[in-house]
């Protein structure tokens, strides 16, 4: 029987092994960005094509909303604390004590989808991320990991579950359950929350979010979104909310860790 010293080395030790996996997978993508970025340059320069996405682009294209989309939280009235954040996941973002809102399809064709391809290798060139929080009459949802990642290989890991691998990746997908949305493009365009929700197969409408059902109140970046939830842009650092039915809950806020 192991003794408590030991057992708290064999923990420091997967620790340390999981932080080198995270950043050789960082560099790995830095990699691949850099690369993509090169090819484009010496293509413009050789000037054999006109190429409009010229290397890694962290930043989303300008999303212009209708005048009076975005409207003060006043309106709703009180909103109740959104509670403990969670313990904190394998990318740095915490990952919310609650059951799933749905499952993700780990096994389903590789299909396009809105005009999103899976691909066997994570597309670069237009890299941003955002965050999705769900509630449900007040209460928590969980965004599960391995949206977008069919065939996903889930590695436990002492923060939690992630999905480093896959049968191939959609340009919109999740890695670990904290919500964050990775848009990772060979196109730079403006991605909405319905295509998320396409890619994971799961409804999105006013009136319904996945398996819930009732009226949708959508947050976008601390204010209220008036419009079909199916709308809301997915720019960069975007802090979503989507809550269905009531009470409703105060916004959530997260810091993005560097690297996402």
């Amino acid at each position: 029987m192991s003794t408590r010293k030991e057992q708290k080395e064999r923990a420091r030790a997967r620790r340390l092994e999981l932080e080198a996996a995270r950043r050789a997978y960082a560099r790995r993508k830095r990699w691949r960005a850099g690369i993509a970025t090169t090819a484009t340059a010496l293509v413009l320069i050789g000037g054999a094509v006109a190429v409009s996405n010229s290397g890694a682009n962290h930043t989303a294209p300008a999303s212009t909303l209708p005048a009076g989309t975005l409207t003060s939280l006043a309106p709703l009235g009180k909103l109740r604390p959104p509670g403990a954040p969670g313990t904190v996941g394998p990318e740095d973002v915490p990952i919310p004590d609650a059951t799933e809102l749905a499952g993700a399809d780990y096994t389903s064709a590789a299909a396009p989808v809105d005009g999103i391809q899976c691909q066997g290798a994570e597309q670069v060139l237009f890299h941003i991320h955002a965050h999705l929080t769900v509630f449900v009459d007040g209460t928590a949802r969980r965004v599960p990991y391995g949206i977008g990642i069919p065939g996903a290989q889930v590695s436990p890991t002492p923060a939690g579950p992630y999905v480093a691998a896959g049968t191939c990746f959609y340009w919109l997908h999740t890695h670990a359950a904290d919500g964050i949305i990775h848009i990772e493009s060979p196109v730079q365009r403006t991605y909405t929350l319905g295509n998320v929700f396409d890619v994971w197969g799961q409804r999105l409408a006013p009136t319904e979010v996945g398996p819930a059902r009732g009226t949708v109140t959508a947050l976008y970046n601390g204010q209220v979104f008036r419009g079909n939830p199916r709308d809301i842009p997915l720019t960069r650092h975007a802090q979503i909310q989507l809550e269905v039915g009531r009470p409703l809950v105060a916004p959530v806020a997260i810091s993005f860790p560097a690297g996402l």
